[in-house]
């Protein structure tokens, strides 16, 4: 038996001026503000950076977030006790 975590939603959102139908079993709401962050992301980069096109705007932005995501990943691993061999 599935709950209703395992339905799938279409969430329709705009990213720096595109339309783009996302589809898993977040919740809208959830990805509703991660499409914010990565829409501000490339707008600010954009002001930074005038001259980049769409495409390398986003790829910047994913280099940002898999940065940012690296840094969290260590230091979760850095803050939890490291089990001692017996």
């Amino acid at each position: 038996m599935k709950n209703q975590n395992d339905k799938k939603q279409r969430t329709t959102v705009s990213i720096y001026g595109q339309q783009y139908t996302i589809v898993g079993h977040e919740d809208p709401a959830h990805v509703k503000e991660v499409i914010r962050h990565v829409d501000e992301q490339m707008r600010e980069i954009k002001r930074k950076n005038p001259y980049l096109d769409a495409t390398r705007l986003a790829v910047l932005v994913a280099v940002n977030a898999a940065s940012q995501y690296k840094k969290l990943e260590q230091e979760v691993h850095s803050d939890q006790p490291h089990s001692e061999e017996k």
